[in-house]
């Protein structure tokens, strides 16, 4: 099976997280490279675990991923994410 998600990486303080927000999974590590692979590894981790519940075609629709051409992708697609200032 082949899922599409979406991976947002934040710097905190020394740290890099990376958070996947169709399955609400975070992680972080001490360099950009160190939180993706981190990310990667605990959502393998929790769909496993999910599969093995028998639980894991539930996780997958709470997600709101639907499969086109053999691949779970979301419904949406995040086109950019920019920073941006407000003055009140």
């Amino acid at each position: 099976m082949k899922l599409k998600l979406t991976e947002e990486l934040w710097k905190e303080g020394d740290m890099y997280v990376s958070y996947c927000p169709e399955l609400d999974i975070a992680s972080c590590g001490e360099t950009v490279a160190q939180a993706k692979k981190n990310l990667n590894e605990v959502i393998i981790i929790n769909l496993e675990e999910a599969q093995k519940l028998g639980t894991l075609n539930d996780l997958l629709k709470e997600a709101g991923l639907d499969e086109a051409q053999g691949i779970l992708a979301s419904r949406k697609e995040l086109v950019g994410f920019t920073p941006i200032e407000v003055a009140l």
